[in-house]
């Protein structure tokens, strides 16, 4: 066993800039070596090892607590929350580089991260920019079918579609269907992953315009900005300095949150077919549709925003307090507070908290301001009230509310910003998946009738 200075040091190690530039496939083929032997020592000696035991509530609950995948990017810990490669958010603050000008990491360094294991310098991650922006074009087929969709057609369901037919220029189907080794899967899936991530600014980008700004006249890509600078300037904020910087916080925060996720299990039961990453993310993005998953940060603006018109903007603690116990009541839930895993506050909520403490036009927000107030009663409400495992803030109590304040009100649109982060998470996994030979998912499935027999 390691002693905990030497484990520390060891896994230090792995976030050490090594003074060469490579790029994130030279980075990659020097990594995956490493994991296959790690994995191939797993099957060697561990094999038949017990992780845990499975229960009735594992199997009628959703699968919900059930060590059953395998998701080497990120874990998370029901107290300390997710860590990147062993990294926490604040870590990630402090060593992933920003955009020029910027202080905020970056989708790209998130993403080199995500797939390496190892922060990059500056110029590889600025080399990484320039990749994407260079591939970020829509081919002028998927422009045509996007701007056929009605605008009354969920900008989700825009999402989804439109990347699904990017499949048409999938490279690891092409090279599948002619006939390319099984070592190489992992080569053509990152091809096909870097290009979708690169395409995706300009693909949501054209659906917010075509639904909420019709008429308006898209910018082209600028190579010399970073994936979510792009993203922004498409959007039409470009010139919001602080919005793009709180979307590339955004983004870098949500882009992988574990893999037992609706979304991220979804990519990955796809893509575990041997699907392309198009195919794969696009099944990702309709599981990120639904209520229960990516529409939660659209719920808790409405609920705020409801809660302001009812209450005015200064309100009191003690009117919060009584708006809380009057949607419990209602038997209503809360939203943005509690979550699946964590039992402490997100500490993705903490991030964006403190970048609202940091911007005074945020600090004077009504919106904002109330997000924090509530903050400061909800837990308290939400013990006495002894319904939830956990009282305090998710991610989503805050995201949506900064993005109203800086004018991207569009509710329905905010999954798509979701959409994009993700794929960050789900399209690591998709290389890796495929560098560690992973098999097709098939859980066994039981009856109602099969279950009561075995536990008789």
């Amino acid at each position: 066993m390691l002693s905990c200075s030497t484990r520390t040091l060891f896994n230090a190690s792995r976030f050490v800039r090594h003074a060469s530039t490579k790029t994130l496939k030279e980075t990659l083929q020097e990594v995956i070596p490493a994991k296959q032997e790690q994995l191939r020592k797993l099957k060697t000696d561990h094999l038949q090892a017990v992780v845990g035991e499975v229960k009735v509530e594992n199997i009628i609950g959703g699968m919900r607590g059930l060590k059953a995948m395998l998701w080497d990017a990120s874990v998370l810990d029901p107290n300390e929350g997710i860590r990147f490669h062993g990294l926490s958010i604040p870590d990630c603050q402090k060593v992933l580089p920003a955009a020029p000008g910027g202080k905020e990491m970056t989708a790209e360094s998130m993403l080199w991260l995500l797939m390496t294991g190892r922060v990059p310098s500056e110029a590889e991650s600025r080399q990484l920019s320039r990749e994407l922006a260079e591939k970020g074009e829509l081919p002028e087929f998927v422009e045509k079918l996007v701007d056929s969709f009605p605008t009354t057609l969920h900008p989700m369901t825009q999402l989804g579609m439109g990347v699904a037919a990017l499949n048409h220029d999938s490279v690891f189907q092409a090279a599948y269907e002619s006939g390319m080794k099984k070592s190489e899967y992992w080569t053509y899936t990152l091809e096909d992953s870097l290009n979708l991530i690169a395409r995706l600014p300009a693909l949501a980008a054209r659906i917010y315009r075509n639904v909420y700004k019709p008429g308006m006249t898209m910018p082209a890509i600028n190579r010399d900005l970073d994936l979510i600078g792009n993203y922004s300037a498409l959007l039409g904020f470009g010139d919001n300095h602080n919005l793009t910087e709180y979307l590339r916080l955004y983004i870098a925060l949500h882009g992988d949150h574990e893999g037992g996720n609706a979304s991220a299990h979804t990519s990955h039961l796809v893509g575990s077919t041997l699907a392309d990453p198009y195919l794969s993310y696009s099944a990702a993005l309709f599981a990120l549709a639904g209520p229960l998953h990516g529409l939660a940060n659209q719920e808790v603006l409405r609920w705020q925003l409801a809660m302001q018109a009812e209450l005015g903007s200064d309100v009191s603690h003690e009117q919060i307090k009584e708006y809380l116990w009057k949607t419990l009541k209602s038997g209503q839930v809360v939203p943005g507070y509690g979550h699946g895993v964590l039992r402490n506050p997100d500490p993705r909520f903490i991030a964006l908290q403190e970048f609202c403490d940091a911007h005074p036009e945020l600090q004077q927000s009504p919106v904002v301001a109330l997000v924090k107030k509530t903050y400061e009663v909800a837990p308290d409400v939400l013990k006495e009230h002894g319904k939830t495992k956990n009282p305090y803030p998710n991610v989503d109590a805050t995201s949506g509310c900064v993005l109203h304040h800086y004018g991207l009100k569009e509710f329905k649109y905010y999954t798509v910003i979701f959409g994009v982060s993700r794929a960050l998470g789900c399209l690591t996994q998709s290389v890796w998946a495929r560098a560690l030979g992973l098999p097709l998912e098939r859980p066994k499935s039981l009856s109602l009738d099969a279950l009561e027999k075995l536990i008789q």
